[in-house]
Formats: C-alpha cells, structure tokens, sequence
C-alpha cells in the first residue's frame, strides 16, 4: 500500500504518552493512514480498536460517555490503542480527550483525525496543553505526486536536482511534463491515481460539490450559494491582495460574514492568507493579505480552467500559487509573508528565518523577466535578504 511521507513521524510519535491528532482537508487519505497505522500496530501484536464516528450508534456512545470505549477493549491493565476517525463529530471531543488521557494515559494511547479544523480550533481548548500533538495532512506534494505515479526514477532525479547532487538531468522535460500535471489538477491522492484527464475532473467536481458541502454545513453556513461564489472570486484571483470590503460588496455580505467565511476556508484547509512583510509590525498587522489556494486542483476547478500551463493566462499566478504550496510544506507558514509598497514595489515572498535574516523568492513564469536590478529598493532596504528566482523551464526546478 503507498503510503505518505508523514506516515513515519506519526509511527515514530505512537509510543508517546500525548495523543496523535491528524487533522487536514477532507479527501486527503487520514482514514487511510489510520487503517495502516492500525496494521502496523497489528502487525506488532498489540491490542487496537478502530472506531469511525461516522457510524451514528458508536457516536452516540461515546457522547453519552467517553469513558464507554473501554468496552472494546479486553483489558484496562493492557496498552490499549485508540484510534479514531473524524473526532470532530464528538460533541465535546475536548473533554473526551482530557478524560481519557487524564485517567487512562499510561495504558491507553490515543490516535484521531479530524476533517475540519475550525471545530478543533473551538473546541480543543487549553485544558489539552501537553497532552496532544497535532499534525497536518495536506493534499500530495510533488515528491509524493511523482510517488504515488510510480514515476520512482523522476522522483530520484528531482530530489538530485533539488539537493544540488545534480545540475543538469536528462529526465527534466519528463519533470517539467509531470509538474504541469500537478499544477493543472493538483495533489488529492484518488485524482494523482486517475490515468484520464476526464475522470480527474469528475472527481475533483465531486470534491468541490460534495466534500466542501459538507464543510459548509458543519460550519453552519446558511447562505451556500454566496459561500460557493465568495470560493470562486478567490479562485480567481490568486496571489493577489484580499480586500474584505470589496468582497463583501460584491456578494451582497456583511464584513463580519465575509470575514468568517475566509475563516472557515482557512480552518477547512483550503485557502492560505500570507501576511505582508515589513520591519514595522504595526503596519504589517493593518495591510491586506494575499490569498492562495493549498490545492491548485480544487483551485482548477472552481474556475474550470485546465489547459497546459504554457497556454494559459493565468500561468503566473498559477506558479506563483504552485511555489507558495512548495513554500508552505517546508516551513511554518506565518514565516512565509510577502513585500509590498505603495508605489508599486514588490517581491512575493519573504522567507522569515532568524535574527532578521531569511531570504526573498520572486516568481516570473518566463526567465528571462527575472532582472534582480528591479528589486535595488528592497535589496537596499532588507540586505540580509538575498532574492531568488523561480520560473518555468528555468534554471531552478524545485523550491
């Protein structure tokens, strides 16, 4: 069975007393990285229970007592694991958690997921402080996309170019062809597993109609349709500046409303806001933020855009969104931010790493525009913050 890269770090944090919480958008493969925990575990004889909160009887359960998942298991005495699948369908999974971690920690070990993370968010308070440890499944990255293609020899050229151990590949047209792929439909695993281009986008319609559906409802959105139209406006104009009022306006929404939807994207792991970069922080705290999409296919697919990259009109923002995700799986995301000044100067990202000091990417979809004489002001300004191109077909390949 493939599995993902984080399969590893969550086997190698399994004999920690603290409970193993796997959160991320829905249709990223937990439950299936759940069943394979769980086999490993099986695998090593221990005693494990697998509970999906989907099944109504057993969440009725549980509500009425955490304490009633004892049952499924032989022995208290034993080291018992736990696993859950969409924790967040508990009514106080918080409490649920505290209680048998409280009272049962040092014989039973406790695995979850959960889908939409605005419900953890509010529910899993402070009173779980050092007794949890969340980890993140997004959407496939380009490693794991040429993994899952079984494309084992692009993937050994790819990690060669990107850790400098080769210049030059002889594979990289079939790179540059297979990251395209990954740009236009992106990294769900059941769409990276689809051979035809038709039955990619089924699917990722399937996504965007049902599974983010399903995030609407849980998050108690009344209004569907101008949920569905605020996703597409964002679609739309990625790796630009988020104006809350002009979204508003044209939806016909509060401020209020209009900002609690990008909440539930963000908490639901579609959308990523990135905060401006400035040595003033109050001034970075009262700038707009510019919006990305973590899944470029889901992205695709709210605009119904797919073409070759080269052919289409959005390729710049659409690498610029591609660069940000590659960003993103590397390094905490409040320290990726981006520059801009009132009279036009900009550099798209600022990589905040220690004592004032990081690095700048900027993104030109051809290199030949990648002229680091137009970046003089921030150069002047930031000195400890050498800058970086990234272009398509051009000399760096990888983030």
């Amino acid at each position: 069975m493939i599995q993902r890269s984080l399969y590893p770090i969550l086997l190698k944090h399994i004999p920690e007393k603290e409970c193993t919480i796997l959160i991320g958008a829905r249709q990223t493969g937990k439950s299936t990285l759940l069943k394979q925990l769980q086999d490993a575990l099986k695998k090593n004889g221990e005693t494990v229970v697998l509970l999906n909160l989907e099944r109504k009887d057993i969440l009725l359960e549980l509500n009425q007592s955490p304490e009633n998942v004892l049952r499924y298991f032989p022995s208290k005495e034993a080291r018992n694991y736990l696993l859950i699948d969409e924790i967040q369908y508990l009514q106080d999974p918080t409490n649920f958690l505290k209680l048998l971690y409280d009272e049962y920690a040092p014989n039973l070990k406790i695995i979850a997921t959960g889908s939409s993370a605005f419900y953890i968010d509010s529910q899993f308070k402070d009173s779980l402080a050092g007794r949890k440890k969340i980890f993140e499944l997004p959407t496939l990255d380009f490693e794991e996309f040429l993994y899952f293609k079984n494309q084992e020899t692009l993937l050994r050229e790819f990690k060669s170019l990107k850790h400098g151990t080769k210049q030059k590949s002889t594979s990289e047209q079939q790179l540059w062809t297979a990251l395209d792929e990954y740009i236009n439909y992106g990294g769900y695993p059941a769409i990276v597993l689809e051979n035809k281009v038709a039955a990619k986008i089924e699917r990722l319609q399937e996504i965007r109609d049902s599974f983010v559906k399903r995030d609407i409802l849980e998050a108690g959105i009344t209004d569907e349709t101008k949920f569905y139209k605020l996703m597409i406006l964002l679609a739309s104009q990625i790796g630009s500046l988020v104006n809350i009022n002009e979204l508003a306006n044209t939806l016909g929404l509060t401020h209020g409303a209009t900002e609690n939807y990008l909440y539930v994207l963000r908490k639901c792991f579609h959308i990523e806001l990135v905060k401006p970069f400035f040595s003033n922080v109050r001034k970075e705290l009262v700038k707009m933020p510019k919006i990305y999409f973590n899944d470029l296919g889901l992205r695709n697919v709210l605009v119904n855009y797919f073409s070759p990259i080269e052919h289409r009109a959005d390729k710049g923002p659409l690498l610029e969104n591609y660069v940000y995700r590659s960003l993103s799986d590397q390094q905490s995301r409040d320290s990726i931010k981006f520059w801009r000044t009132a009279d036009g100067n900009e550099v798209d990202f600022v990589l905040e790493e220690n004592n004032e000091q990081g690095k700048a990417i900027e993104v030109k979809f051809n290199e030949v525009e990648a002229n680091s004489k137009k970046y003089k002001k921030f150069t002047e300004i930031y000195p400890d913050y050498p800058i970086q191109f990234f272009s398509w077909r051009g000399k760096r390949l990888y983030i």
